[in-house]
């Protein structure tokens, strides 16, 4: 990886697509509308209107807006979170496997 100042393993691919997220951990499995910012091999990026319980595992599905590429479906688990400005909050993730 010459070049690449990052200090990742992988590189991350912004993609800032719609989302959505089931959060297991709540008990009821509430589904949450975001916005996936970024990707790689080892965790995504994601912009959530509320925080996000720590720790929680979620399913992620990013639907696929063409025929060439397919949807995708991960099990992630949140790693770290912080709220921005504009009083969204960008959620960190694990990725734990792909679906």
């Amino acid at each position: 990886m010459l070049g690449y100042d990052d200090k990742r393993a992988f590189f991350r691919m912004m993609m800032n697509s719609p989302c959505t997220l089931i959060v297991s951990d709540t008990g009821t499995g509430s589904k949450v509308s975001a916005l996936c910012r970024d990707i790689s091999a080892t965790g995504m990026s994601f912009e959530v209107p509320e925080a996000l319980p720590e720790g929680s595992e979620m399913e992620v599905h990013i639907e696929s807006t063409s025929t060439q590429i397919s949807s995708l479906s991960a099990l992630v688990k949140i790693v770290r979170q912080y709220e921005e400005s504009d009083g969204n909050y960008l959620v960190g993730t694990e990725v734990i496997k792909m679906m």
